[in-house]
Formats: C-alpha cells, structure tokens, sequence
C-alpha cells in the first residue's frame, strides 16, 4: 500500500486528497471526466458545481455557517478555494462557478504529491487504501462493483426526502401523539385536518410551483415513493387515502376520528427532528413553506430540510459504516462525500476531509479520530451512525443534529450563536489533543 488511491475529484475527493497529499503521502487521484462525463456534469475540472452556485449561509446562527467555519480553520482546499473566487452574495458564500474549478483543479496538478489519472475506476480496489468519493452520479460499473462489498445490499440510486421540521417549532397545542390502532400513548406527533381544512390545502398543493427536473432525472417515480402533489394530483381524497389517512387516529380533544392526518415521526432520540411522514415532494421550498404550514401545528413550522426528489447514490450508512467512514466489512476501503449519506456541497466537503484524514492515520496505524459531536462535522458524523436505519435518508447539517443545551437563551439567534461557540471551542481542543 504505498499509495492512498482517490476515486472522484468532486468536491469531496478533491478535499481527500489534498489533506492526504499535504500531509506527505503520496496519491493517485482518478476522475473519469472529460474522457466520460456524468449526465451532469460539462467540464473536465475538479470541483465543478452542478445544481447552484451558492455554497449557502455564512452565518454562524446557521448550522451551514459553521460547518464552513470549522472547515476553514481545519485548512480545507474547497473553502479556500471559494474564499479566492467569492463574488457578491449578501450572507451566502457566492462563488463564480468556472473559477472555483480552475482553482481547485490547478490546486490539485501543482501538488506534488498527487498523481491524476485520467480514467474511470470500475472496480474497487481490495489491495489498496481507498477513498471512494464518485458522488451522486456514481458510475453503474463502479457502483455494482461497490455493492459486493456491502454486508448489506443497500445502495440507493434514488432519493425521495420528506421535509424535517424542528421539534420546537411545532405548535404542541393543535396536535396530539398516538400511533395507529394502538392503546398505548405511541411515538408519532399528528395533525388534525377538518374537512374544510385539509380542502384548502389539497387546492393549494396542487397549485403550488415545483422545481422543474433535471434533463438526467428520469420522471417515472416508485409507487412507494411518489410525490406527495403527484398523489393528490390523481384525485381529492387521494391523500386521506394515501399518507393523510386518519384511520386508526382518534383526537383526544374531540373524541373522534380527524377527516385527515398528516403525520410527524421524531427523526432523533432527543426529539428535536421531526420528518412529515410520507411527505416527499419536488416543490419549491418556498412552496412548501407556504403550504405545509396551512398543516395545523405546523402554522410556524421551520425546516430543518426541505423535502426533496432527484438521483442519488448513497449507502445505509448506519449499518456499513464505521465512525470513521470505512466499510465496515473493509477497513482499508473510506466513503466520501454524498456516497455516505450526507446532503450538500459543504457536507460533501467534510466528509472529504474526514475520510482523508483517517486515511491517513490508517496508513500510518494510528488511532482514527472524529470530531467531538458538539461540533456541524461531528454531529453530521453522529447522524450518519445513529440514525434510524429503516428510515434512513442522507441529511444536510441543521442544528437539530446537535447535542442540545441546558443554557437558557433570549432568543434562537442566541441559541444558535452559543452552540456556535462551543463547537469552535471543542474543535480547537480537539486540534490541540491531536
């Protein structure tokens, strides 16, 4: 093994690899591209941004902001990269698309360290240290190559998300808690609909704008998963029928039976995430603020993620991988980016980070690390190994993943800026103690 081998040089695998490379191993980076283009993608470059150009808040009261900051101070090639290419963008990290590339692109050909292998990889190396970081539109042969490996066959080439809703959002006083047909009090948080109700919302569903799909997005959906405005497009009371059914529900306030339901399953142990059940959809998030907030208790809801459909490649990372993203079946073989059940160009870029850190220290036989939970890359960590594995969907960083505070605050800008805080604390501890 003397050489760590990188496979994709997105955001993710770009990041692998340089952290590898300045930390004296040597690499050999393979990307595919421009020899093979994903349906994505347009350039050969390292880096390249498909859907957006915005790296999203630079706020601290966001959890994105911080992950970005913790990124920064770690010496991440991708935030230095967007810090040299910034254009204007308000409280975003707005970068000019074609010159965050280049720069990332010639960052990785001047180091000496990294070789680049123009060529596609299509099938995982066992003899090698190896960091897997293809993304979401990871190549067929390569990810039935993958799937072998999996002590479980999950590999997903398709996401459907609901929308995730913080827990203290939620207006306690217009629902109730009950799972169905049960006598016990259940898990699940319900929202009562009256007739008149849930037809203000079903007309306002089916009006609402969505987001046009990709010319690579095949629009036949799964039966299991369609979209919730595709299922009320095939009828009015579709939905009561479907996700919003109240069968088996009884209001405790009234006695009876709701006309509709829409139901809210806690995403964590804490109970400060909550996913609208069956809720998957292709709106706008805009739109789906304005009408799931009609929802009663959802009248100020705020969403930790929007809901959302569109390809995806990714593992069930709570049952294959370890803490420190390798497969748990092969410990010399890592998981970076989306591949691991994150969402986001940022997140992508600390898994990146992590994964050739550890890689690293595997070479060297050291102990691998993660950091502390209080910190965004810790705490999305946490998430990708405690999360349900039945219901597991890939999660951007949201402060809902956190461990929570028993300070009081004045006000959530408040909270948001103390947790801030600590995680910046706790990872300048954790770069000292390593």
């Amino acid at each position: 093994m003397s050489e760590i081998l990188v496979i994709g040089a997105g955001l993710a695998g770009s990041e692998a690899a340089f952290q590898i490379a300045k930390r004296g191993l040597k690499v050999k980076l393979f990307e595919m591209r421009p020899a093979k283009l994903t349906p994505a993608h347009q350039t050969g470059f390292f880096g390249e941004l498909v859907c957006s150009n915005s790296l999203r808040s630079k706020d601290l009261t966001k959890a994105v902001g911080l992950l970005k900051e913790e990124l920064r101070r770690l010496g991440s090639l991708i935030m230095e990269a967007a810090q040299a290419c910034e254009i204007p963008g308000g409280k975003a990290l707005v970068v000019n698309r074609d010159s965050f590339a280049r720069y990332i692109t010639e960052r990785i050909l001047n180091e000496k360290n990294i070789e680049v292998i123009r060529e596609e990889v299509k099938e995982v190396p066992l003899d090698k240290i190896v960091i897997i970081a293809t993304g979401p539109l990871t190549s067929e042969p390569l990810a039935e190559s993958l799937l072998k490996l999996l002590p479980v066959p999950f590999l997903h080439f398709y996401d459907a998300l609901s929308p995730i809703i913080y827990g203290d959002s939620i207006n306690w006083e217009r629902v109730f808690i009950a799972d169905r047909d049960s006598k016990e009090q259940g898990v699940y948080v319900n929202c009562p609909l009256t007739k008149e109700e849930y037809e203000s919302f079903w007309e306002a569903l089916m009006s609402a704008e969505k987001v046009p799909l990709h010319p690579f997005e095949d629009p036949q959906y799964f039966e299991g998963c369609l979209p919730i405005e595709v299922m009320a497009e095939r009828g009015k009371d579709t939905l009561r029928h479907g996700p919003m059914k109240p069968k088996g529900l009884v209001d405790p306030r009234t006695g009876k039976r709701p006309y509709a339901v829409v139901q809210l399953r806690p995403e964590n142990i804490e109970g400060t995430l909550y996913n609208m059940v069956g809720f998957q959809t292709k709106l706008k998030y805009h739109e789906q603020e304005r009408v799931f907030r009609m929802i009663p208790g959802l009248e100020r809801a705020e969403f930790a993620r929007f809901g959302a459909i569109h390809r995806n490649t990714f593992v069930k990372a709570p049952l294959v991988l370890t803490p420190y993203l390798q497969l748990k079946n092969y410990p010399n073989i890592f998981l970076a980016g989306q591949i691991t059940g994150v969402e986001g160009y940022v997140e992508s870029t600390a898994m990146g980070w992590l994964a050739g850190l550890n890689a690293v220290r595997f070479y060297l036989q050291k102990p691998l690390v993660i950091p502390p939970p209080e910190t965004a890359i810790g705490s999305l960590v946490n998430y990708l190994q405690s999360a349900d594995p039945k219901y597991f969907q890939p999660m951007n960083v949201n402060w809902g993943l956190f461990p929570p505070i028993k300070e009081r605050t004045n006000s959530k800008k408040d909270k948001y800026l103390f947790l801030s805080q600590r995680a910046l604390e706790k990872l300048e501890e954790w770069k000292k103690a390593l």
